[in-house]
């Protein structure tokens, strides 16, 4: 489950039309605050306008005021289903899903209980935006989907239930749900029952859409780059002959009564970990209440303070925890979950659990508590308003909610929280006869939770203004010329290479990329699950900060810091603002130069580990991940490049210890074969002498030497494993094939593996997702190398296990098809343009920036090389293209493994 994102303050810029610029004809300004501002069609469509120049992308969203809540008997999952049903044709366009392809849009929807919503994200331009406000206003009202479309995507839709059906964790929650509710539709998972999915009729879901997919129903958001005059001119172009539906939606009545008593549930399937969770009621998101609840909701189970990880996983009753706030337009609910070892005793962590939970009466919510998860909103809402993609889509909660300013206001009411709130949020709502669990005991007198009462949206969003403004960041030329000019390279004296990118942000921030190289084939042998472990302790505990005081002083920078490795690569990533850029540094350069390896945090680690481990042996998806690994592995166990069965690992994982890890830091971290990369808004000077004081020194004897992935010749293969009752399989394939991206027709063969199956417009996703309609995700990748003349073609499949010889078929004929025919110049040239807008919105992302930086770094590569292969791309022609798929492609040569319930069919 995820935790909300909303948090504290952020200052943004108004953009607003002045008293003598004219609207268009049709439109009328509304409300206004920190750069977002309404306007209003006559038809009644919402228009959110939220400019950004700072980053070359501009997010379309447009949200649907109707989730599974609205849903009738007989129909359940029918919001989700017309969610898919609407990426196929409109008067315009006969496949939306193929032209968001072409175009190389970043796009989904998503089918909430409250909302349904669509986004897309592009490079910013004028055709970009045109096309998809033309789309959007198509598909409002005229889309074409027909019952043979239904028919297919039915199927589709079912796999997805499916995989839902292999998570236990997803299970859980629905029975929760069905039994917390007895009335209101929150009751039902908006996946819907898989009955209602396959038998629902045609002329029920065309009723649907017309009710509910009209303008007065819809909220228009557009955000990122654009200019704001010319875009209403578009939206009242497309979206103003749009008629008022001459329909009035009936207010809804049904009313949850206060839940009378403690409600259980019990399943029993097939797994590889214990679950024991609670669930409660509560008030509706815009509630007084509402961010109380979110704020206990964090205090309970963020790591490592939580007061559930403390009184499960620190007890070693359970391995891991977490929670999820449901905030929704009407009462809802909250959950709680902890994840138990197949030895772990049930009742223990129940007790645990509801004690906890049920206690905090007795021991109030203190100050410190609600600072550290107040600190985490802070960071979360900066995240979310500096980013339009991630506005566009989060804005959609708050409008689902009842209107677009509870965002800000949910802000506000956090920056006021007091610990007493959290304290009678808990008294209130976490009492026995309010949960839902795994028993039901009758109760004389039972102390029961208050209705939650209706909120006034109008009255609380009226005149609301927010928060003052300030400055955004600049305007970006991302072309590869302007970032070599404004790239500076330099290396420290214990050999790090160092690159500076600095630019004025939104919001100030910065982020970072750290690549550090260790050992060769020898020093590494046997060391593969050390190194792993020793970077995942690096966060766990320093010399100067222990696990929780690391924490608080990330939350304190408004900073992100991860550490993971990889072979011969420990690489780290962070992001903070200009001002806390010196102090996240300094603790980067603490926890790399001084863990502690603390005996407590490494077993709560392992212990995590080993969960993490035994959960993917009944998961079709992990078990071919793994095996598909271990096909056609030539070295022995050991090295660095041998993939290890399921068991060995866990045997490893259970053998590392705190001091192997700390002799494996000593004897391999080191700045002298590092790579350091920084992005965005900083002190390039000031940086660069805190790095030299920071890393200049830091080295050590042990040589490194680059272990060599020489190409393995491919050997096909076709193995099956069993994972019994699983609702859903997963097929994944390999191809090994001798180039590199540096060869003359790299960018021809990735070229072909788009068009084969790497994009929605593919003709593998087309045959086996849209036409048959038997996999939800579907298709092929390309992992190119860059040294070794050894990349890898992944083929892969999720769907359902009586399906497996069609999606072999579906597979095999399109390559052969493929093979034979060849590709259409159509194809080649739509697939190049989106490739061409992928990598421009790609180097308008400053993590994706720092990333490159470092990777350059280590290849001896420039800015130059990108602009390279942006010009390879767009000169390869169909003829390129067909002749490397025939060059790289032989179908006989593939290795495919499959993982599902596949004996009973």
């Amino acid at each position: 489950m995820l935790a909300r994102l909303l948090t504290c303050a952020a200052l943004l810029t108004m953009t607003t039309f002045t008293a003598t610029a004219a609207l268009p004809p049709g439109i009328t300004q509304g409300p206004s605050v920190e750069g977002v501002t309404q306007y209003q069609l006559a038809n009644g469509l919402k228009v959110l306008l939220f400019p950004d120049a700072t980053k070359p992308a501009t997010t379309v969203n447009v949200t649907y005021m109707v989730g599974s809540r609205f849903e009738s008997y007989g129909e359940t999952g029918m919001a989700h289903l017309l969610e898919h049903m609407l990426f196929k044709g409109t008067p315009s366009i006969p496949s939306v899903f193929v032209e968001l392809g072409k175009r190389g849009m970043n796009f989904n929807g998503t089918t909430w209980l409250d909302r349904t919503n669509y986004h897309e994200t592009f490079a910013a331009s004028d055709d970009n935006l045109d096309w998809a406000l033309k789309m959007e206003s198509e598909r409002m009202v005229g889309s074409t989907f027909s019952k043979a479309e239904l028919d297919t995507e039915m199927t589709v839709v079912r796999n997805e239930f499916e995989m839902g059906e292999n998570d236990p964790s997803n299970v859980l929650v629905q029975r929760m749900q069905s039994v917390m509710f007895d009335w209101h539709n929150y009751a039902h998972d908006t996946i819907g029952a898989r009955s209602d999915i396959e038998n629902v009729p045609f002329a029920n879901l065309r009723a649907f859409y017309s009710k509910y997919y009209q303008p007065d129903n819809a909220v228009l958001v557009i955000a990122g780059k654009f200019d704001a005059e010319r875009t209403l001119g578009l939206v009242a172009r497309y979206f103003a002959p749009i008629a008022r539906p001459t329909r009035v939606l009936a207010k809804e009545y049904t009313a949850e009564p206060v839940q009378d008593g403690e409600r259980t549930v019990t399943i029993r399937r097939v797994g590889s970990q214990q679950l024991v969770s609670a669930m409660f009621r509560t008030p509706a998101g815009p509630a007084p209440d509402g961010a109380a609840m979110a704020a206990l909701t964090q205090i309970m189970t963020v790591a490592p303070s939580g007061r559930l990880y403390k009184a499960l996983v620190d007890s070693h009753k359970a391995t891991g925890v977490d929670s999820y706030f449901f905030e929704l337009h009407d009462p809802g609910m909250v959950l709680f979950e902890s994840q138990l070892n197949l030895t772990d005793s049930i009742p223990a962590a129940r007790d645990a659990l509801t004690s906890t939970l049920t206690g905090v009466k007795e021991q109030p919510i203190t100050e410190a508590e609600l600072a550290r998860v107040r600190a985490k909103e802070v960071k979360g809402f900066n995240d979310t308003i500096n980013d339009p993609q991630k506005f566009g889509v989060r804005i959609s909660e708050s409008i689902a909610q009842g209107d677009w300013r509870l965002m800000f206001i949910d802000r506000d009411r956090w920056a006021a929280l007091k610990p007493a709130d959290v304290t009678r949020a808990a008294a209130d709502y976490f009492k026995q006869a309010n949960m839902t669990l795994g028993e039901f005991i009758p109760d004389a007198k039972p102390d029961r939770a208050p209705l939650g009462a209706p909120v006034d949206i109008v009255a609380l969003v009226k005149d609301y203004k927010g928060d003052a403004a300030v400055a955004a960041g600049e305007s970006f030329d991302t072309s590869p010329a302007n970032l070599e000019a404004r790239t500076e390279r330099f290396t420290l004296p214990n050999g790090m290479k160092v690159a500076l990118l600095p630019r004025r942000t939104r919001g100030a921030t910065v982020n970072f990329d750290l690549r550090l190289d260790y050992g060769d084939v020898n020093s590494l042998m046997n060391q593969s699950s050390v190194a792993a472990a020793t970077a995942d302790m690096l966060a766990r505990g320093t010399a100067k900060h222990d696990r929780q005081a690391f924490e608080d002083a990330l939350d304190g920078m408004l900073a992100k810091l991860n550490f993971d490795a990889n072979g011969q690569v420990m690489a780290a990533s962070g992001q903070t603002v200009r001002a806390h850029l010196p102090e996240l540094l300094a603790l980067t350069a603490e926890a790399l130069e001084q863990p502690t390896f603390s005996p407590s945090e490494a077993e709560k680690m392992q212990r995590e580990w080993l969960s993490a481990l035994e959960q993917g042996r009944t998961d079709p998806a992990s078990v071919a991940r793994r095996e598909v690994g271990r096909v056609n592995n030539p070295y022995p166990r050991g090295d660095i490049r041998y993939a290890p069965t399921l068991d060995e690992d866990i045997a490893a994982a259970k053998a590392v210890t705190p001091a192997a890890m700390k002799a494996f830091h000593d004897k391999f971290y080191s700045g002298a074969n590092a790579q350091l990369a920084i992005v965005g808004d900083f002190d390039p000077v000031a940086v660069r002498a805190q790095l030299a004081m920071l890393f200049g020194t830091w080295s050590t004897a042990t040589p490194y030497a680059r272990v060599a992935h020489p190409l393995v010749p491919n050997k096909a293969a076709a193995l099956t494993f069993a994972t019994p009752d699983k609702a859903n399989s997963t097929m994944r394939g390999v191809l090994s094939a001798p180039i590199n991206d540096r060869a003359k027709d790299f960018a021809a063969l990735a070229v072909a593996e788009r068009v084969l199956g790497g994009s929605t417009e593919s003709r593998i996703f087309q045959r086996v997702r849209e036409r048959d309609g038997l996999a939800y995700g579907v298709g092929t990748g390309l992992r190119p190398a860059s040294i070794d003349e050894n990349s890898t073609v992944i083929f892969y499949a999720i769907f359902a296990p009586q399906n497996l010889a069609r999606v072999k078929t579906g597979f095999s004929e399109e390559i052969a098809r493929a093979l034979q025919g060849g590709f259409t110049a159509a194809e080649v040239d739509s697939a190049k343009k989106a490739m061409l807008e992928n990598r421009t919105r790609a180097r308008g992302q400053d993590n994706a920036l720092a990333d490159a930086l470092t990777d350059q770094a280590y290849l001896g590569r420039t800015w130059s090389d990108s602009a390279r292969m942006d010009a390879a791309i767009a000169a390869v022609t169909v003829d390129d293209a067909n002749a490397a798929l025939r060059k790289y492609i032989n179908p006989a040569d593939i290795a495919y493994v499959y993982a599902g319930d596949f004996p009973k069919q």
